[in-house]
């Protein structure tokens, strides 16, 4: 029984096998018909319809560029903004050499009624008819045309008419015709790939381009952002220049950037090149094949770049690149009683109690706008063979020795170290004698005796050398080492800038590096901000700021904030992280320092005296002025490039006396006499404080308006 019943159960699996068997060929048959039905229909019944649809339309992809972002001022004035550019690009259809000829004469007479360059590099000009190429390539060119070599420029250019089947009469528009016709032979263009005929076509021609878009088949005309310069040369160190990819950049970019992208070569635009680049997107364009658009539609959204925004001002970065230009060429028109061979200086305005900079000038300076399009070879020789080098930024990449307005650093390091006091008394002999050599006071080289007995106020006010040989000799490189580190001086302050010099702060260590032979005697010219002392300008200003806020440590910036095209902006920790990374900045390992406030008060009244006292050596400059300023004087002593001995003249300032905002440094090469330099010094605090209007109304204006640069 038992095996039985397993073999009816086998038998009935089987039945049930071939019934299904049987289902899945009647399905594979009736599957098959309906592919032949569908496949006549496609085939006899619509296949014309589609071939013809299939042979009227071409989908192309085109880049949309995303605009770069914009770099404002602290207001949100844009010194850098984008424009609009219009190109026109043609492609290549399935029309007859005698419509593309008709069309290329439509386009180009089209672009020469807006007075339009494009695109023309035939080597052979009419009335009358000659070659313009050398007669070296010449031969080589005649040859790579499959041209006789005695052929005349007549000869030949009716030779390419023959060759481009060109019907026209007239010779003008034969010429037109045969230029563009050559740029597609020598460049080559596709259906996809396409020929860009002429840039910077204005926006009348455009629309005549639409109106009239079946004249002129398989033309596109590519809108894209170009980097807009807006206030010319102004703050031109800062906002450095955006230009053409180089080959080398993009060779290590290839996956973000095309060979035709702009990025950017030197300041904001360079340091800030991964915001400010923004994120392209994707258009198609359907072409029917005699060229004429038949649709176009976005694939993919540009997103523009990220806003940054500065610290500075423009209104008081006008006025302090006006003020330094001015006195520059005031003291090398005589305009000082004495004359000097000056062209080139530099200035720092910045907020002592927060280190934003809110103005900074470098001259000469340069225009951006230069290099959008590719700098020309003459603009480039230009600015590279001035000898007062337009293109650095003297305020951050330059270091100078500092002269005398360093001795603020010698005297609080003197007093914090207790190597003199307050009060005490130091007799200035005018000729000061150590080591086997002796070091002039200036007093003595122009009046041939010393400042005689002073303390430390007074040898600030009157800028005595002697005094601070004595105090430096006392204390050591060592410790004036320290306390100049900790003001910054010698080490890079952060900016966020490309190539920021770090100066050199006088040392054993260093004088090796350099090839000099330490001696004691280098501690004494240290002392005075001479020998091997050498900083920037922008270091010098962090110096002035700390002297008056107290002793406080700042960090310098010239970034107010970056907004993302979401409008959110990027967190301090994200700029900071990304700056560092950017610039290579190592963190800072000075000493952390506690001044004392009676030393700083000693320091900053003898700084007062400056200005305001008739025996102060900036007092003629601001004996007048409105505002207690404290001050600083220096003439230092130094070479230039060719070794000739020049004389940098500073001046360093803090305004108000009382409650300081800000501070200002400035430096002209070879200027002579510090005091020359107050002015500019004198003139941008009239600016920052409103000290130029006219009435009540505009007083209380300028109050507000210092109050928002705080």
């Amino acid at each position: 029984m038992k095996g039985l019943s397993f073999k009816r159960k086998k038998k009935k699996a089987r039945s049930n096998l071939n019934l299904r068997f049987n289902v899945l060929t009647v399905l594979t048959y009736i599957i098959g018909i309906i592919l032949i039905i569908q496949l006549f229909n496609l085939q006899i019944v619509h296949g014309a319809e589609y071939r013809e649809e299939s042979n009227t339309r071409l989908t192309r992809e085109t880049t949309l560029e995303a605009a770069r972002g914009e770099i404002l001022d602290r207001t949100g004035t844009a010194l850098v903004t984008n424009s609009t550019k219009f190109s026109v690009e043609l492609y290549k259809t399935k029309i007859d050499d005698n419509e593309l000829n008709n069309s290329i004469l439509n386009i180009v007479n089209l672009l020469e009624k807006y007075q339009v360059e494009y695109v023309d590099s035939f080597p052979i000009s009419i009335d009358p008819f000659q070659f313009t190429i050398s007669d070296e390539t010449l031969a080589d060119w005649k040859e790579s045309y499959d041209l006789d070599e005695n052929i005349s420029a007549e000869e030949a250019f009716y030779d390419f008419k023959d060759r481009y089947d060109i019907e026209n009469t007239d010779i003008s528009e034969i010429r037109k015709i045969i230029a563009i016709r050559y740029e597609i032979t020598t460049t080559g263009y596709s259906s996809t790939r396409a020929l860009t005929i002429a840039e910077d076509i204005p926006r009348e021609a455009v629309a005549e381009f639409s109106e009239s878009s079946d004249k002129f088949p398989g033309i596109n005309i590519v809108t894209e952002p170009v980097r807009e310069y807006t206030s010319g040369t102004l703050a031109s160190h800062i906002l450095g220049y955006a230009s053409t990819i180089s080959a080398e950049e993009y060779a290590t970019r290839k996956d973000t950037y095309d060979q035709n992208d702009i990025i950017g070569k030197t300041g904001i635009e360079y340091v800030f090149e991964e915001y400010l680049k923004g994120q392209d997107g994707t258009k198609q364009i359907d072409m029917a094949v005699d060229g004429t658009i038949t649709a176009e539609y976005t694939s993919e959204e540009a997103i523009a770049g990220s806003d940054v925004v500065l610290t500075i001002d423009s209104n008081l970065q006008t006025i302090t690149e006006q003020a330094l230009e001015a006195n520059i060429k005031k003291i090398a028109s005589g305009g000082f009683s004495q004359t000097y061979d000056t062209n080139a200086g530099s200035c720092v305005v910045m907020n002592v109690k927060t280190g934003e900079i809110l103005a900074m000038a470098s001259y000469p300076n340069y225009d951006p706008a230069d290099f959008v399009n590719g700098i020309s070879t003459d603009k480039w020789n230009q600015y590279n063979t001035d000898p007062a080098k337009p293109l650095m930024n003297k305020a951050v990449q330059n270091s100078y020795a500092p002269g005398s307005i360093f001795k603020m650093v010698t005297a609080i390091a003197g007093l914090e170290s207790g190597v003199i006091t307050r009060t005490e008394i130091i007799n200035d002999t005018g000729l000061y004698s150590k080591y086997g050599e002796t070091w002039p006071c200036w007093y003595y080289t122009d009046y041939h005796r010393g400042h005689g007995r002073i303390n430390v106020s007074q040898a600030i006010e009157r800028s005595c050398n002697y005094f601070f040989y004595e105090t430096g000799d006392r204390m050591g490189i060592e410790t004036l080492a320290k306390y100049a580190r900790y003001f910054g001086l010698g080490v890079k302050t952060g900016v966020e800038l490309p190539s920021e010099a770090s100066g050199a702060m006088a040392s054993p260590e260093y004088a090796e590096t350099v090839g000099v032979t330490w001696t004691k005697g280098q501690t004494i010219n240290a002392s005075i901000g001479q020998g091997l002392d050498n900083f920037s300008p922008l270091q010098m200003a962090k110096y002035i700021s700390m002297l008056a806020n107290g002793g406080n440590d700042i960090d310098v910036s010239i970034i107010k904030s970056i907004i993302k095209p979401d409008g959110t902006e990027a967190s301090t920790e994200e700029m900071n992280n990304f700056v560092n990374q950017k610039l290579g900045l190592q963190e800072d390992t000075s000493e952390d320092l506690t001044i004392s406030q009676d030393n700083l008060d000693a320091v900053l009244k003898g700084m007062q005296s400056v200005t305001s006292d008739t025996t102060g050596t900036a007092y003629v400059r601001f004996q007048d002025f409105g505002i207690s300023v404290g001050g600083k004087t220096g003439s230092a002593e130094a070479f230039d490039d060719n070794g000739n001995e020049v004389v940098h003249a500073w001046f360093a300032g803090f305004a108000p006396f009382e409650d300081p905002e800000i501070a200002v440094v400035v430096m002209v090469e070879n200027g002579g006499h510090g005091n020359y330099t107050a002015e500019v010094v004198r003139d941008i605090m009239e600016e920052y404080f409103g000290m130029n209007t006219q009435d009540v109304q505009e007083d209380m204006s300028a109050v507000n308006y210092s109050q928002s640069l705080r």
